[in-house]
């Protein structure tokens, strides 16, 4: 009866002092909110709206499904991940498959619909002009070139995937029309290029913290959307010749430019590269030699890079310098892009063994002599993994591989720390299963089916244990070497040989590779396999097959696995624990076909699908063609 007191008089009480107050004792606010109008009086809680824009940006690259695994660089090894919904040309506008955070467009993308982040973009944009904060050194412009940035680099991620969108520059009302039409390719590429332009300008010559928008990142994607415009998939005429499902298109202008002056846009995609090239030269990591390096030179300078500086291993240099935009990591934070070794790792590590690279990316790393490798060579054949380009030992762990000690994730069973993907005699009719297998002894799951594991931006730290401890690798969205390649690719489209050689040599003279010497046909498709190599697992080849319209006799190939067999040679006995050892095994390699996905192509997958209920709910949109 007391209690029951207590809370029958507490209201009364309560009202007594009510009635005895201020109104003004109800006017306060919540402490971890602010209102729109107290935003964009302070300049840190404006600040910390536009550095909330970022988060459109995702892990970078760094998802556990990358998208090489939607390219003729990996397998995802997992099912029913949607991968395969892509890969086998079964999506539809209402079963889109994976689509990765930062590329998703409506209400399925939640919190990463590339839309919301424009919208906040433009809130930004529109209440900086009136913005009543202290602008000391110029932070209202910077913001802005912020703004400019991040909205553009949204609308390019749209558009790559999609092809036209609705522009968007205004943040609606509740009481706005929500209805409108796809805008055209050209629109769209203008727009962008403005958005480019006007954070140029707002950021010119400013010193901006790692993995923040600035003038030099904003040059580069304008220099790469002027580079997707001119390629022949944005070439409306050359796009009709290549596929009957786009020259059965209604509205090509949502694809592309039905008509124009084509070399014009090639040499504007040139002439923006060559801008950054002469601006800023010195962030190219040793593109100034006029000679290959050694085999373990050209290994230890393409680890450099990909580690972007954040690699504690031995012998390796700082490279950040070539990362004109990226996303960063701190250790001060546990972000899941800091788990790319746990996520593509090794299974005999205890490791996820996610998006394993297929034979047909090993197959196109050449050899040391700058030829192609090849399977009815029979030395070749008889050692597959012996006198390629450097890079591919930097970028995928193979059968007989050396990597990090074993004993730190899974006991001293692997003394040698080598890859195991293959099946070994160790006498008396008795094959053991390697480590690294679906068959290991370690972990029979999450083992490769492909045979082979991903190394490139795995962090090749000893002490380093990818199982149980994050890195702090950035991934690049835009690095210098992709800029120089954009210029190549230009050069070349205008004819001018002699530079786009010169250039692409730099590049191979880094890696340890020999210089090209072909001409015309010969020499765009050494380019392109160039360019596949040196940017694998960086979310190029994806949209590269795609705008080059090679994807029907790439992306759609059957994939191919390798199968390794160790059998002892007379009178060897076998070295227990098991570890490569040439003088007491004769190893073979066989490629075979791979069972995880059942690819192919079908023209429709130039571009992804504009989901249903977008479509439903906008009735002015018109659907890509073949879906």
């Amino acid at each position: 009866m007391k209690k029951l007191l207590k809370y029958i008089t507490l209201p009364v009480f309560s009202g007594i002092l009510l009635t005895g107050c201020k109104q003004e004792f109800l006017d306060t606010k919540p402490l971890d909110k602010a209102s729109s109008a107290d935003t964009w009086k302070d300049a840190s809680l404006s600040e910390a709206f536009v550095t909330g824009i970022y988060s459109g940006l995702g892990q970078g690259g760094f998802d556990e499904q990358m998208l090489a695994s939607l390219s003729d660089e990996a397998v995802f090894t997992h099912p029913n991940r949607g991968i395969n919904v892509v890969n086998e040309g079964v999506l539809n506008p209402s079963n889109l498959g994976w689509v990765n955070v930062n590329y998703r467009w409506g209400k399925d993308g939640g919190k990463n619909d590339m839309y919301a982040k424009i919208r906040q973009a433009n809130l930004a944009l529109e209440n900086l002009r009136t913005a009543t904060f202290e602008d000391v050194n110029g932070l209202k412009t910077r913001l802005q070139g912020e703004a400019h940035f991040l909205r553009a680099f949204y609308y390019h991620q749209l558009v790559r995937y999609y092809g036209a969108v609705p522009i968007i520059d205004k943040s609606y009302k509740l009481d706005d029309d929500f209805s409108i039409a796809r805008n055209t390719w050209d629109e769209c590429v203008t727009f962008i290029l403005k958005d480019c332009d006007s954070a140029i300008t707002e950021l010119k010559d400013r010193t901006m913290p790692d993995g923040k928008a600035n003038e030099i990142g904003a040059m580069a994607l304008k220099a790469r959307m002027l580079l997707y415009a001119a390629s022949d998939l944005h070439d409306i005429p050359t796009a009709k010749a290549k596929s009957a499902t786009i020259a059965g298109f209604s509205k090509p202008e949502l694809l592309g430019y039905p008509s124009g002056d084509r070399n014009a846009r090639w040499k504007a995609a040139q002439d923006a590269a060559k801008a950054i090239m002469d601006k800023v030269p010195g962030r190219g990591y040793k593109l100034d030699l006029n000679a290959p390096v050694s085999l373990a030179d050209g290994k230890l300078n393409y680890i450099s890079l990909s580690m972007g500086g954040a690699s504690k291993a031995p012998g390796l240099e700082d490279t950040k310098k070539e990362i004109l935009f990226g996303r960063f990591f701190t250790s001060a934070r546990e972000e899941g892009g800091m788990q790319i070794g746990l996520y593509n790792g090794p299974n005999g590590y205890h490791n996820w063994a996610g998006n394993s690279p297929i034979q047909q990316l090993v197959d196109d790393y050449e050899m040391m002599d700058g030829s192609k490798f090849d399977w009815t060579d029979a030395a070749q054949k008889a050692a597959p993994y012996k006198n390629r380009d450097p890079r591919f030992y930097a970028t995928i762990l193979y059968d007989g591989a050396d990597w990090k000690p074993r004993d730190k994730a899974s006991g001293n069973v692997d003394p040698a720390s080598q890859i195991q993907t293959g099946r070994y005699d160790v006498g008396g009719g008795t094959m053991l299963a390697g480590l690294d297998t679906r068959s290991s002894s370690i972990e029979n799951w999450n083992g490769s089916w492909s045979g082979y594991y991903m190394r490139k931006f795995i962090d090749p730290d000893p002490n380093l244990v990818d199982n149980n401890a994050r890195q702090t690798v950035p991934w690049p969205f835009f690095r210098y070497t992709e800029i120089v390649f954009n210029y190549i690719e230009a050069c070349i489209e205008l004819g001018e040989e002699t530079e786009a050689k010169n250039w692409l040599n730099k590049i191979r003279f880094r890696a340890g590779m020999p210089a090209i010497t072909e001409s015309g046909a010969a020499l765009k498709a050494r380019y392109q396999n160039e360019r596949r190599v040196e940017l694998a697992y960086e979310d190029h080849r994806y949209h590269d097959a795609r705008r080059w319209m090679i994807a029907p006799t790439t992306l759609g190939r059957p994939i191919t696995f390798i199968s390794v067999v160790g059998n002892l040679k007379a009178g060897a006995t076998a070295p227990s624990p098991y570890r490569y050892d040439e003088s007491k095994y004769n190893y073979t390699y066989t490629p075979t076909a791979g069972s995880q996905e059942s690819r192919k192509w079908d023209d429709k997958m130039y571009f992804r699908p504009i989901p249903l209920d977008e479509m439903n709910t906008n009735t002015k949109l018109v659907q890509n063609p073949g879906y």
